[in-house]
């Protein structure tokens, strides 16, 4: 019943920008946070940033001062704005909510991923 839709992704230089976003749908009664991970090939999944409802952020250190995170709690929505981009930053991005019941329990949701390509 909730759903995670990912967009934006694409192929861009060197230096050059791009903006994600992810809106989940379906029966969502709160998201806790929500955050964007990266896999690219032959590596290990990981975390690139992660924003609370209240809005505290988190980023992964190749990343910070480069990427922003940023939601609309109202419309379950987060993007990711990516400047400067690196070769290295190629991977595919997923999209990840922590959705919370009304116990307050938490539960993983991943959107299907989007390939972001930074190549010259």
């Amino acid at each position: 019943q909730v759903q995670l839709v990912e967009s934006g992704g694409g192929l861009v230089q060197p230096g050059g920008s791009l903006r994600l976003s992810c809106a989940a749908s379906g029966s969502i009664f709160s998201i806790y946070a929500m955050g964007w991970y990266r896999q690219a090939p032959g590596k290990q999944r990981e975390l690139v940033a992660v924003i609370i409802s209240g809005g505290l952020t988190n980023y992964a250190d190749s990343v910070k001062g480069r990427f922003t995170i940023s939601r609309d709690n109202a419309k379950n929505t987060v993007w990711l704005q990516m400047n400067s981009l690196k070769p290295e930053d190629t991977a595919v991005y997923y999209c990840n909510a922590d959705l919370t019941d009304l116990n307050h329990r938490k539960y993983p949701y991943w959107g299907q991923g989007t390939q972001v390509t930074v190549s010259s």
